[in-house]
Protein backbone atom coordinates (compact mmCIF):
# COMPACT_ATOMS: atom_id res chain seq x y z
CA UNK A 1 0.00 0.00 0.00
CA UNK A 2 1.35 3.43 -0.93
CA UNK A 3 1.85 6.24 1.59
CA UNK A 4 -1.00 8.16 -0.05
CA UNK A 5 -3.32 5.13 0.23
CA UNK A 6 -2.52 4.80 3.92
CA UNK A 7 -3.29 8.48 4.44
CA UNK A 8 -6.62 8.09 2.61
CA UNK A 9 -7.60 5.05 4.68
CA UNK A 10 -6.71 6.88 7.89
CA UNK A 11 -8.76 9.89 6.79
CA UNK A 12 -11.86 7.78 6.05
CA UNK A 13 -11.64 5.88 9.34
CA UNK A 14 -11.15 9.12 11.29
CA UNK A 15 -14.22 10.59 9.62
CA UNK A 16 -16.17 7.43 10.42
CA UNK A 17 -15.25 7.49 14.12
CA UNK A 18 -16.02 11.18 14.44
CA UNK A 19 -19.37 10.93 12.70
CA UNK A 20 -20.33 7.82 14.68
CA UNK A 21 -19.92 9.85 17.86
CA UNK A 22 -22.36 12.40 16.46
CA UNK A 23 -24.96 9.78 15.56
CA UNK A 24 -24.63 7.49 18.58
CA UNK A 25 -27.45 9.26 20.41
CA UNK A 26 -29.92 8.13 17.74
CA UNK A 27 -28.71 4.52 17.66
CA UNK A 28 -31.95 3.35 19.21
CA UNK A 29 -34.07 4.97 16.51
CA UNK A 30 -35.97 2.93 13.97
CA UNK A 31 -33.66 1.37 11.39
CA UNK A 32 -33.97 3.07 7.98
CA UNK A 33 -35.29 0.86 5.26
CA UNK A 34 -33.82 2.53 2.18
CA UNK A 35 -30.56 4.12 1.12
CA UNK A 36 -31.81 7.71 1.05
CA UNK A 37 -32.78 7.40 4.72
CA UNK A 38 -29.05 7.13 5.45
CA UNK A 39 -28.37 10.51 3.89
CA UNK A 40 -26.79 9.10 0.74
CA UNK A 41 -26.79 11.92 -1.85
CA UNK A 42 -27.83 10.18 -5.06
CA UNK A 43 -28.22 12.19 -8.24
CA UNK A 44 -31.49 12.46 -10.15
CA UNK A 45 -35.20 12.64 -9.33
CA UNK A 46 -36.88 9.37 -8.31
CA UNK A 47 -40.50 8.49 -8.96
CA UNK A 48 -43.16 8.42 -6.24
CA UNK A 49 -42.20 4.88 -5.18
CA UNK A 50 -38.53 5.05 -6.18
CA UNK A 51 -39.09 1.60 -7.68
CA UNK A 52 -39.41 -0.19 -11.01
CA UNK A 53 -43.17 -0.11 -10.44
CA UNK A 54 -43.10 3.65 -11.06
CA UNK A 55 -43.26 2.59 -14.72
CA UNK A 56 -47.01 2.22 -15.14
CA UNK A 57 -48.18 -1.36 -15.50
CA UNK A 58 -45.07 -3.06 -14.12
CA UNK A 59 -45.75 -5.61 -11.38
CA UNK A 60 -43.31 -7.55 -9.16
CA UNK A 61 -43.97 -10.82 -7.34
CA UNK A 62 -41.91 -12.84 -4.87
CA UNK A 63 -41.71 -16.23 -3.25
CA UNK A 64 -39.23 -16.35 -0.36
CA UNK A 65 -38.03 -19.61 1.21
CA UNK A 66 -36.25 -19.30 4.59
CA UNK A 67 -36.35 -22.63 6.40
CA UNK A 68 -34.14 -24.55 8.82
CA UNK A 69 -30.77 -23.76 10.33
CA UNK A 70 -27.56 -25.44 11.36
CA UNK A 71 -25.09 -27.54 9.41
CA UNK A 72 -25.67 -28.03 5.69
CA UNK A 73 -27.45 -31.27 4.79
CA UNK A 74 -27.92 -31.46 1.03
CA UNK A 75 -31.57 -32.01 0.22
CA UNK A 76 -32.75 -30.74 3.61
CA UNK A 77 -31.24 -27.31 4.14
CA UNK A 78 -30.81 -24.77 5.42
CA UNK A 79 -32.98 -23.17 2.72
CA UNK A 80 -32.42 -19.49 1.89
CA UNK A 81 -33.68 -18.91 -1.63
CA UNK A 82 -36.67 -17.85 -3.72
CA UNK A 83 -38.17 -16.59 -6.96
CA UNK A 84 -38.77 -13.09 -8.32
CA UNK A 85 -40.98 -12.24 -11.28
CA UNK A 86 -41.35 -8.93 -13.13
CA UNK A 87 -44.35 -8.46 -15.44
CA UNK A 88 -43.87 -5.60 -17.93
CA UNK A 89 -47.63 -4.97 -18.28
CA UNK A 90 -48.91 -6.79 -15.19
CA UNK A 91 -49.98 -10.39 -14.79
CA UNK A 92 -53.39 -9.77 -16.37
CA UNK A 93 -51.99 -8.34 -19.61
CA UNK A 94 -50.10 -10.73 -21.93
CA UNK A 95 -49.36 -8.15 -24.63
CA UNK A 96 -45.63 -8.28 -25.52
CA UNK A 97 -43.23 -5.38 -25.19
CA UNK A 98 -40.13 -4.35 -27.09
CA UNK A 99 -36.96 -5.50 -25.34
CA UNK A 100 -33.19 -5.79 -25.57
CA UNK A 101 -30.47 -7.36 -23.44
CA UNK A 102 -26.73 -7.20 -22.82
CA UNK A 103 -24.14 -9.46 -21.20
CA UNK A 104 -21.32 -7.58 -19.49
CA UNK A 105 -19.77 -10.87 -18.34
CA UNK A 106 -21.38 -14.14 -19.30
CA UNK A 107 -20.56 -16.50 -16.41
CA UNK A 108 -24.30 -16.81 -15.79
CA UNK A 109 -27.61 -17.50 -17.49
CA UNK A 110 -30.57 -15.66 -18.91
CA UNK A 111 -32.79 -17.92 -20.98
CA UNK A 112 -34.99 -16.73 -23.84
CA UNK A 113 -32.54 -14.13 -25.10
CA UNK A 114 -31.93 -15.80 -28.47
CA UNK A 115 -35.54 -15.12 -29.46
CA UNK A 116 -35.48 -11.71 -27.81
CA UNK A 117 -32.55 -10.79 -30.05
CA UNK A 118 -34.23 -12.24 -33.11
CA UNK A 119 -37.73 -10.81 -32.65
CA UNK A 120 -37.19 -7.75 -30.49
CA UNK A 121 -40.13 -8.77 -28.32
CA UNK A 122 -40.33 -9.84 -24.68
CA UNK A 123 -43.41 -12.08 -24.58
CA UNK A 124 -43.89 -12.79 -20.88
CA UNK A 125 -42.59 -12.09 -17.39
CA UNK A 126 -38.93 -11.98 -16.42
CA UNK A 127 -38.11 -14.45 -13.64
CA UNK A 128 -35.00 -14.50 -11.43
CA UNK A 129 -33.90 -17.27 -9.07
CA UNK A 130 -30.80 -19.21 -7.99
CA UNK A 131 -28.41 -20.81 -10.47
CA UNK A 132 -29.59 -24.39 -10.06
CA UNK A 133 -33.31 -23.59 -10.25
CA UNK A 134 -33.43 -21.95 -13.67
CA UNK A 135 -34.90 -25.07 -15.31
CA UNK A 136 -37.80 -25.58 -12.93
CA UNK A 137 -38.61 -21.88 -12.98
CA UNK A 138 -38.59 -21.78 -16.78
CA UNK A 139 -40.87 -24.82 -17.05
CA UNK A 140 -43.19 -23.47 -14.37
CA UNK A 141 -43.54 -20.08 -16.08
CA UNK A 142 -44.65 -21.94 -19.21
CA UNK A 143 -47.10 -24.11 -17.24
CA UNK A 144 -48.62 -21.06 -15.51
CA UNK A 145 -48.89 -19.21 -18.81
CA UNK A 146 -50.70 -22.16 -20.40
CA UNK A 147 -53.14 -22.29 -17.49
CA UNK A 148 -53.73 -18.55 -17.73
CA UNK A 149 -54.18 -18.57 -21.51
CA UNK A 150 -51.21 -16.23 -21.93
CA UNK A 151 -49.64 -17.79 -25.03
CA UNK A 152 -50.83 -14.77 -26.98
CA UNK A 153 -48.12 -14.47 -29.63
CA UNK A 154 -47.11 -18.06 -30.50
CA UNK A 155 -48.39 -21.50 -29.47
CA UNK A 156 -45.14 -22.01 -27.53
CA UNK A 157 -43.16 -19.92 -25.07
CA UNK A 158 -39.47 -19.11 -24.56
CA UNK A 159 -39.39 -17.52 -21.09
CA UNK A 160 -36.70 -15.17 -19.84
CA UNK A 161 -35.29 -16.64 -16.61
CA UNK A 162 -32.07 -15.37 -15.02
CA UNK A 163 -30.01 -16.42 -12.02
CA UNK A 164 -27.35 -15.67 -9.45
CA UNK A 165 -25.62 -18.18 -7.16
CA UNK A 166 -26.71 -18.42 -3.52
CA UNK A 167 -24.70 -21.55 -2.61
CA UNK A 168 -22.85 -19.84 0.24
CA UNK A 169 -26.06 -19.35 2.22
CA UNK A 170 -28.56 -21.76 0.66
CA UNK A 171 -28.63 -25.52 0.08
CA UNK A 172 -28.51 -24.85 -3.65
CA UNK A 173 -27.88 -28.51 -4.55
CA UNK A 174 -31.02 -29.51 -2.66
CA UNK A 175 -33.16 -28.06 -5.49
CA UNK A 176 -35.80 -26.63 -3.15
CA UNK A 177 -37.60 -24.36 -5.62
CA UNK A 178 -40.81 -26.00 -6.83
CA UNK A 179 -43.51 -25.37 -9.39
CA UNK A 180 -45.74 -24.20 -6.53
CA UNK A 181 -43.14 -21.60 -5.51
CA UNK A 182 -43.04 -20.19 -9.04
CA UNK A 183 -46.84 -20.11 -9.31
CA UNK A 184 -47.02 -18.31 -5.96
CA UNK A 185 -44.61 -15.59 -7.14
CA UNK A 186 -46.49 -15.15 -10.41
CA UNK A 187 -49.86 -14.93 -8.67
CA UNK A 188 -48.53 -12.53 -6.03
CA UNK A 189 -47.23 -9.98 -8.54
CA UNK A 190 -48.54 -6.48 -7.94
CA UNK A 191 -47.73 -2.83 -8.42
CA UNK A 192 -46.92 -0.42 -5.62
CA UNK A 193 -44.02 -0.53 -3.19
CA UNK A 194 -41.46 -3.29 -3.74
CA UNK A 195 -39.86 -5.19 -0.84
CA UNK A 196 -36.05 -5.24 -0.83
CA UNK A 197 -33.18 -7.23 0.65
CA UNK A 198 -33.72 -10.86 1.68
CA UNK A 199 -36.72 -11.52 -0.55
CA UNK A 200 -37.51 -13.52 -3.67
CA UNK A 201 -34.60 -14.68 -5.77
CA UNK A 202 -32.36 -12.34 -3.77
CA UNK A 203 -32.95 -14.13 -0.45
CA UNK A 204 -29.56 -15.87 -0.25
CA UNK A 205 -27.38 -13.36 -2.09
CA UNK A 206 -24.18 -11.57 -0.98
CA UNK A 207 -23.14 -8.17 -2.31
CA UNK A 208 -19.67 -6.68 -1.73
CA UNK A 209 -19.31 -9.29 1.05
CA UNK A 210 -22.27 -7.79 2.89
CA UNK A 211 -25.73 -9.35 2.73
CA UNK A 212 -27.22 -8.50 -0.66
CA UNK A 213 -30.42 -9.40 -2.47
CA UNK A 214 -33.24 -7.61 -4.26
CA UNK A 215 -33.32 -3.84 -4.79
CA UNK A 216 -35.01 -1.23 -6.93
CA UNK A 217 -35.03 2.46 -7.82
CA UNK A 218 -36.40 4.82 -10.47
CA UNK A 219 -35.85 8.15 -12.16
CA UNK A 220 -38.31 10.59 -13.75
CA UNK A 221 -37.09 12.92 -16.48
CA UNK A 222 -38.20 16.56 -16.52
CA UNK A 223 -40.97 17.55 -18.95
CA UNK A 224 -38.51 19.20 -21.32
CA UNK A 225 -36.86 15.78 -21.76
CA UNK A 226 -40.15 13.98 -22.29
CA UNK A 227 -41.17 13.32 -18.69
CA UNK A 228 -40.39 9.61 -19.13
CA UNK A 229 -39.82 7.19 -16.26
CA UNK A 230 -37.00 4.66 -15.95
CA UNK A 231 -37.24 1.94 -13.31
CA UNK A 232 -34.55 -0.56 -12.35
CA UNK A 233 -34.68 -3.84 -10.42
CA UNK A 234 -31.54 -5.74 -9.37
CA UNK A 235 -30.68 -9.08 -7.86
CA UNK A 236 -27.18 -8.36 -6.59
CA UNK A 237 -24.68 -11.02 -5.60
CA UNK A 238 -21.43 -9.41 -6.72
CA UNK A 239 -18.41 -7.44 -5.64
CA UNK A 240 -15.33 -7.39 -3.44
CA UNK A 241 -15.64 -5.54 -0.11
CA UNK A 242 -12.65 -3.31 -0.70
CA UNK A 243 -14.18 -1.99 -3.93
CA UNK A 244 -17.56 -0.94 -2.50
CA UNK A 245 -18.24 2.69 -3.31
CA UNK A 246 -21.45 4.52 -2.37
CA UNK A 247 -22.11 7.95 -3.88
CA UNK A 248 -18.38 8.28 -4.50
CA UNK A 249 -17.39 7.39 -0.92
CA UNK A 250 -15.03 4.37 -0.55
CA UNK A 251 -17.23 2.66 2.03
CA UNK A 252 -15.63 -0.75 1.57
CA UNK A 253 -12.19 0.53 2.50
CA UNK A 254 -13.61 2.12 5.65
CA UNK A 255 -15.35 -1.13 6.62
CA UNK A 256 -12.80 -3.88 5.86
CA UNK A 257 -13.32 -7.56 6.60
CA UNK A 258 -11.17 -10.66 6.93
CA UNK A 259 -14.12 -12.99 6.42
CA UNK A 260 -14.10 -15.02 3.23
CA UNK A 261 -17.16 -15.30 1.02
CA UNK A 262 -18.87 -18.51 2.24
CA UNK A 263 -19.16 -21.47 -0.11
CA UNK A 264 -16.67 -20.12 -2.64
CA UNK A 265 -13.01 -20.97 -2.09
CA UNK A 266 -10.36 -19.03 -4.00
CA UNK A 267 -6.68 -18.29 -3.52
CA UNK A 268 -7.51 -14.74 -2.52
CA UNK A 269 -6.63 -13.36 -5.95
CA UNK A 270 -9.96 -13.95 -7.71
CA UNK A 271 -11.14 -10.37 -7.17
CA UNK A 272 -14.76 -9.53 -7.93
CA UNK A 273 -16.82 -12.75 -7.71
CA UNK A 274 -20.56 -13.36 -7.84
CA UNK A 275 -23.16 -12.03 -10.26
CA UNK A 276 -25.87 -9.46 -10.77
CA UNK A 277 -29.05 -9.43 -12.83
CA UNK A 278 -30.44 -6.00 -13.75
CA UNK A 279 -33.89 -5.32 -15.21
CA UNK A 280 -34.54 -1.87 -16.72
CA UNK A 281 -38.08 -0.72 -17.51
CA UNK A 282 -39.20 2.48 -19.20
CA UNK A 283 -42.31 4.04 -20.68
CA UNK A 284 -40.24 5.89 -23.28
CA UNK A 285 -40.95 4.75 -26.85
CA UNK A 286 -37.75 2.90 -27.71
CA UNK A 287 -37.01 0.28 -30.35
CA UNK A 288 -35.26 -3.00 -29.47
CA UNK A 289 -31.85 -1.74 -30.62
CA UNK A 290 -32.28 1.33 -28.41
CA UNK A 291 -33.29 -0.85 -25.48
CA UNK A 292 -30.10 -2.87 -25.90
CA UNK A 293 -28.24 0.43 -25.62
CA UNK A 294 -30.21 1.20 -22.44
CA UNK A 295 -29.34 -2.21 -20.98
CA UNK A 296 -25.66 -1.53 -21.63
CA UNK A 297 -25.82 1.61 -19.47
CA UNK A 298 -26.69 -0.51 -16.43
CA UNK A 299 -23.01 -1.49 -16.53
CA UNK A 300 -22.06 2.08 -15.66
CA UNK A 301 -24.38 2.19 -12.67
CA UNK A 302 -22.88 -1.08 -11.48
CA UNK A 303 -19.38 0.32 -11.92
CA UNK A 304 -20.27 3.33 -9.77
CA UNK A 305 -20.67 0.95 -6.83
CA UNK A 306 -17.19 -0.48 -7.43
CA UNK A 307 -17.74 -3.63 -9.47
CA UNK A 308 -15.23 -4.64 -12.13
CA UNK A 309 -17.27 -7.61 -13.44
CA UNK A 310 -14.71 -10.28 -12.68
CA UNK A 311 -14.31 -13.65 -14.36
CA UNK A 312 -16.73 -15.37 -11.97
CA UNK A 313 -19.48 -12.79 -12.53
CA UNK A 314 -22.64 -13.36 -14.52
CA UNK A 315 -23.54 -9.72 -15.11
CA UNK A 316 -26.54 -9.83 -17.45
CA UNK A 317 -28.99 -6.99 -18.08
CA UNK A 318 -32.34 -6.68 -19.83
CA UNK A 319 -34.42 -3.62 -20.74
CA UNK A 320 -37.98 -3.24 -21.99
CA UNK A 321 -40.40 -0.47 -22.96
CA UNK A 322 -44.10 -0.44 -22.17
CA UNK A 323 -44.78 1.97 -25.06
CA UNK A 324 -45.95 0.91 -28.52
CA UNK A 325 -48.73 -1.43 -27.51
CA UNK A 326 -49.87 -3.34 -30.60
CA UNK A 327 -46.48 -3.30 -32.29
CA UNK A 328 -46.89 -7.08 -32.83
CA UNK A 329 -50.33 -6.76 -34.44
CA UNK A 330 -51.08 -9.15 -37.30
CA UNK A 331 -50.82 -8.91 -40.22
CA UNK A 332 -49.37 -5.40 -40.05
CA UNK A 333 -47.84 -3.13 -41.07
CA UNK A 334 -47.99 -1.51 -37.62
CA UNK A 335 -47.24 2.10 -36.81
CA UNK A 336 -44.79 2.59 -33.93
CA UNK A 337 -43.22 5.59 -32.28
CA UNK A 338 -39.59 5.96 -31.31
CA UNK A 339 -37.52 8.55 -29.54
CA UNK A 340 -34.78 9.96 -31.74
CA UNK A 341 -31.26 8.96 -30.82
CA UNK A 342 -30.27 12.57 -30.17
CA UNK A 343 -32.82 12.63 -27.32
CA UNK A 344 -31.91 9.31 -25.70
CA UNK A 345 -28.99 10.40 -23.52
CA UNK A 346 -31.15 11.51 -20.54
CA UNK A 347 -32.56 7.97 -20.44
CA UNK A 348 -29.02 6.61 -20.34
CA UNK A 349 -28.23 8.86 -17.39
CA UNK A 350 -31.44 7.86 -15.61
CA UNK A 351 -30.53 4.19 -16.05
CA UNK A 352 -27.07 4.70 -14.60
CA UNK A 353 -28.41 6.62 -11.60
CA UNK A 354 -31.27 4.22 -10.85
CA UNK A 355 -29.01 1.17 -11.18
CA UNK A 356 -26.52 2.58 -8.68
CA UNK A 357 -29.26 3.36 -6.16
CA UNK A 358 -31.06 0.02 -6.65
CA UNK A 359 -27.89 -1.87 -5.73
CA UNK A 360 -27.40 0.16 -2.57
CA UNK A 361 -31.11 -0.20 -1.72
CA UNK A 362 -30.71 -3.98 -1.94
CA UNK A 363 -27.87 -3.87 0.58
CA UNK A 364 -29.61 -1.43 2.90
CA UNK A 365 -32.79 -3.51 2.80
CA UNK A 366 -30.98 -6.77 3.56
CA UNK A 367 -30.50 -8.23 7.04
CA UNK A 368 -27.70 -10.40 8.40
CA UNK A 369 -28.07 -14.10 7.61
CA UNK A 370 -26.38 -17.34 8.63
CA UNK A 371 -24.31 -19.04 5.95
CA UNK A 372 -24.07 -22.78 5.33
CA UNK A 373 -20.68 -22.95 7.09
CA UNK A 374 -22.08 -21.50 10.31
CA UNK A 375 -20.66 -18.03 9.78
CA UNK A 376 -22.85 -14.96 9.49
CA UNK A 377 -23.01 -12.74 6.42
CA UNK A 378 -23.42 -9.35 8.02
CA UNK A 379 -25.77 -6.68 6.74
CA UNK A 380 -24.45 -3.30 5.71
CA UNK A 381 -24.16 -1.32 8.99
CA UNK A 382 -26.60 1.56 8.58
CA UNK A 383 -25.14 3.72 11.34
CA UNK A 384 -21.63 3.54 9.93
CA UNK A 385 -22.76 4.31 6.39
CA UNK A 386 -24.76 7.27 7.66
CA UNK A 387 -21.70 8.45 9.52
CA UNK A 388 -19.52 8.20 6.45
CA UNK A 389 -22.04 10.23 4.47
CA UNK A 390 -22.15 12.89 7.18
CA UNK A 391 -18.37 13.05 7.06
CA UNK A 392 -18.65 14.27 3.46
CA UNK A 393 -20.79 17.29 4.22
Amino acid sequence: MTTQSKKNNTRWRTALLAACAITSASAGAQTPERARDLGIPFNGTPGALNAITDVRGVEVGYTTRIEGEGKLVVGKGPIRTGVTVVFPRGKDDPAPVYGGWFSQNGNGEMTGTTWLDESGFLEGPIAITNTHSVGVVRDSVIAWSVEQGRLAVQPWMLPVVAETWDGGINDINGFHISKQDVFAALNAAKGGAVAEGNVGGGTGMICYEFKGGSGTSSRVLPARQGGYTVGVFVQCNCGDRSDLTIAGVPVGKALPTQQKRPGFETDGEAGDVGSIIIVVATDAPLLPVQLKRLAKRATMGLARTGSTSGNYSGDIFIAFSTANRGADGKPGPNAVQTLSNDRISPLFQATVEATEEAIVNAMVGARSMKAIDGSTVEALPHDKVRALMQGQR
